[in-house]
């Protein structure tokens, strides 16, 4: 008998990241690493990565959402490119009817 107790240990947890405890996007692991290098200070604490991600997930997202805002309301865009079709655009230019080839009947069976 050799004391130990019961046989086996317990199951160890799934490893779950730094990004995901904190709820971020940015990944904290990889802001760590600068902030130890960088000598910005002697010690670097657990809070200061996932601080500084949140602060980049918070400034990248403004400034994402300003630039949508830019392209949906962009007067001097459209001004500028209103009449301009773009290859390959994906939008079919305003064809009449009677120009565009007419539909075979092997086409409409299929």
């Amino acid at each position: 008998v050799s004391g130990r107790g019961k046989q086996g240990g317990k199951a160890r947890a799934k490893a779950k990241s730094c990004s995901s405890r904190a709820g971020l996007q940015f990944p904290v692991g990889r802001v760590r690493c600068p902030l130890r290098r960088g000598n910005y200070a002697r010690q670097v604490g657990a809070g200061a990565p996932v601080y500084v991600a949140a602060v980049l997930y918070y400034l990248t997202a403004e400034i994402l959402e300003m630039a949508g805002n830019l392209t949906i309301r962009n007067n001097e865009l459209n001004e500028l490119l209103g009449k301009v079709t773009i290859a390959q655009g994906g939008v079919l230019p305003n064809i009449q009817a009677v120009l565009l080839p007419k539909k075979t009947k092997l086409q409409s069976q299929k």
